[in-house]
């Protein structure tokens, strides 16, 4: 587990995180996803819909002990992070709809988190559950300098895009945060982790992928937007997860829940970057034909 120190610095990096995702928005943008707001309803309903069901059935079929069920709910539930917009801009996606599907579902997990958690984990026995209080207390914190960060972009432009590349950064830095000092401590605690502890945690964020893929082309979505969709629906907000559980279990539970969402956070990187090159590589390809097509048309013209 974290010490006291390293919690609150985690806190305080994911604050500046959140400062930077409402700085990369404007008003304008809210008014326009509100003109075209199918991408963003349809990542809503990957987020809020497919992810926390699939993390409860990821949980069943393999199994899991409570703690870890617990652990991997919570992770499902959880809104989009920020890392999946640093992937959407190298995968040649629509980041514009990655970062207003990330924002949205940020801002309406105040009300989707504590619902979905509370359903899905309430046949969990022991003393495992996470109250609805801890997760609106955390999110709700969170909020505000998400807001904070809009009203800057609106009052500077220029601070608000510095801002907003530092909060990007960060969210990769806070996931290596957590493996720099999580990892060394439980090392033995890896060792002894089960196969289908590890198999949940990776499942988690492959199939979201292909979840997300698979709902937004049979909703008449575009390939580029699907792939961003898709990335959007499989990365979660890991360090979000972690904090919860960090305010919420003390000792051995603590050690025990956090494990999914730190060996999660771990491995999405990895999926997101290896999906991130082909996604990428058929991008790219798609662009060349269509500047072949219409190159061909000029010529016959």
């Amino acid at each position: 587990m974290l010490s006291d120190t390293e919690t609150r610095l985690l806190g305080v990096m994911m604050m500046v995180i959140m400062l930077g995702m409402g700085a990369s928005l404007t008003f304008k943008d809210f008014a326009i996803a509100l003109r075209k707001p199918v991408g963003v309803a349809i990542g809503l309903l990957c987020q809020y819909g497919l992810m926390p069901l699939l993390a409860f059935l990821l949980a069943k079929a393999l199994a899991l002990p409570p703690a870890y069920a617990v652990g991997l709910i919570l992770m499902g539930c959880m809104p989009g992070g920020t890392t999946s917009n640093i992937f959407a801009y190298f995968s040649k996606g629509t980041l514009s709809l990655s970062i207003l599907m990330t924002i949205s579902s940020t801002i309406v997990a105040i009300v989707m988190v504590p619902i979905t958690l509370a359903f899905y984990s309430s046949g969990i026995e022991g003393q495992w559950q996470i109250p609805r209080e801890n997760v609106i207390q955390v999110l709700f914190v969170l909020l505000v300098p998400t807001l904070l960060g809009v009203a800057l972009r609106k009052w500077n432009a220029n601070a608000g895009a510095v801002i907003e590349m530092l909060g990007g950064l960060l969210g990769v830095v806070v996931i290596l945060f957590l493996i720099v000092s999580w990892v060394p401590r439980n090392w033995h605690l890896l060792l002894e982790t089960s196969l289908p502890v590890y198999t949940a945690s990776i499942a988690l964020g492959v199939l979201g992928f292909v979840l997300g893929y698979g709902l937004s082309r049979t909703l008449r979505q575009d390939t580029r937007r699907s792939r961003t969709i898709a990335l959007e629906t499989g990365i979660q907000n890991g360090p979000l997860a972690v904090l919860i559980v960090l305010l919420t279990f003390k000792g051995e539970q603590q050690q025990l829940v956090l494990l999914v969402p730190v060996l999660y956070s771990l491995f999405i990187v990895l999926t997101s970057a290896a999906v991130t090159v082909w996604f990428r590589r058929i991008t790219t390809r798609e662009e060349l034909a269509r500047d072949a097509a219409k190159i061909g048309a000029l010529a016959r013209a």
